[in-house]
């Protein structure tokens, strides 16, 4: 009897909000958790490569220079010049750039061993990312309007008397509150729903491959999936930061066109 019950799997738990949590040094709300852990290794793992792919520049760029500046001029030219414009884009670069690469490491740590956990799926740090994007929009709209000015160019002109005060209404919450929690639960969401498929996949298919008889089969093929999956997360982290990016140079420009 003993032997039969230790041939048989255990009940298989499915991965939960609880394996997001992973405190490292320390407990609850002052304890270093691996996301924090895998944050700081970005920062470094950029810091390093950027300064390292650029130090001794060439007129015919290796591999490294050649990849740092393709990231740059996506950033540079694709979004922050095509959308912000040529006469006020260059000073957001810098931003623009790092939101980019910060985030983008991030989530491909999130299936790079030994990692494999994306950072974005702790709401804190987009959270954070989100609330930088929303100071600068706001910041650079107050410099270029005034402060008075900035909320009057919420409403277009030419509108009926009547229907101005809706419009400022409506206008003050998609900038003071939609903007900001939609721009932080998108990329949070993305990242969280897609790490844990992945996850449920690798442990359901590793519960089946360990059952013996026909679920071994299914098991193989659910690795298969999640395999695919993974091809595929690959491209949503890239398309979150990109989207990242492209939203916050979209709003920065809301804020310093001549009719906001």
């Amino acid at each position: 009897m003993s032997i039969l019950a230790a041939a048989v799997p255990a009940e298989y738990e499915a991965p939960g909000v609880a394996d997001f949590w992973q405190p490292l040094i320390g407990t609850g709300s002052t304890a270093i958790t691996r996301a924090c852990f895998v944050a700081v290794i970005s920062v470094a793992l950029i810091a390093w490569f950027l300064l390292a792919t650029t130090k001794k520049k060439a007129l015919v760029p290796g591999k490294g220079q050649m990849a740092t500046e393709a990231v740059y001029g996506l950033v540079r030219n694709g979004v922050a010049r095509d959308l912000i414009g040529s006469k006020e884009f260059l000073r957001f670069v810098p931003l623009l750039f790092t939101f980019f690469m910060f985030i983008l490491v991030n989530n491909i740590f999130g299936v790079l061993p030994p990692f494999q956990f994306p950072t974005m799926s702790r709401i804190g740090f987009p959270l954070g990312l989100a609330l930088i994007s929303w100071i600068t929009f706001h910041v650079v709209g107050f410099r270029k309007h005034g402060f008075v000015g900035y909320w009057k160019s919420l409403v277009p002109s030419g509108l009926p008397g009547w229907i101005v005060p809706v419009i400022f209404f409506l206008e003050l919450i998609t900038d003071l509150f939609t903007r900001p929690v939609t721009l932080a639960l998108r990329l949070f969401g993305n990242m969280f729903a897609g790490h844990i498929l992945i996850v449920l996949f690798i442990t359901g298919g590793w519960y089946m491959l360990t059952s013996g008889g026909i679920l071994t089969i299914a098991g193989g093929v659910t690795w298969i999936f999640a395999f695919v999956m993974t091809l595929f997360e690959l491209l949503v982290e890239f398309l979150q930061a990109y989207v990242f990016t492209l939203l916050t140079a979209l709003y920065i420009a809301g804020a310093v066109a001549d009719e906001h």
